[in-house]
């Protein structure tokens, strides 16, 4: 059996890369039944946030077309605010990469936390949903 304790990371990271995209406070509907913010909803935030960052580079409409590596380090709790940072990692013919973190705030401690990583990928798309090249 593996050793967690040497397969466990600490994320000495102290601020966000990026941009601020997307703050939001998580409500009670979004818990799971431990009482924590559901990852799915953490993600789809964290998809927002790429969408807009994807947009405003490509100049229109974009798609997801995939996540690379989604990762969540630390719980979202009820209250917290939680916060999406973005930058543009990579552009391609037809294709943008997304860097995404997700940060949070709560009330009894104003420190950040990061709780989340990813990198999604959309594609640019014309008027009629097909794929187009990015300018």
């Amino acid at each position: 059996m593996a050793d967690l304790t040497q397969m466990t990371t600490i994320d000495t990271q102290t601020e966000p890369r990026g941009e601020l995209t997307v703050r939001t406070m998580p409500m009670p509907a979004d818990t799971n039944q431990a009482g924590d913010i559901f990852g799915g909803y953490v993600m789809s935030q964290m998809d927002i946030a790429g969408a807009i960052c994807a947009i405003e580079r490509v100049g229109g409409r974009v798609a997801t077309v995939a996540v690379k590596g989604m990762t969540f380090i630390a719980p979202v709790k009820v209250g917290d605010v939680l916060c999406i940072y973005a930058w543009i990692e990579k552009i391609g013919t037809t294709s943008i990469t997304i860097g995404l973190e997700g940060w949070t705030k709560n009330r009894e401690n104003p420190t950040r936390t990061k709780v989340s990583d990813a990198h999604f990928i959309y594609v640019a798309l014309d008027d009629d949903g097909k794929k187009r090249v990015i300018t």
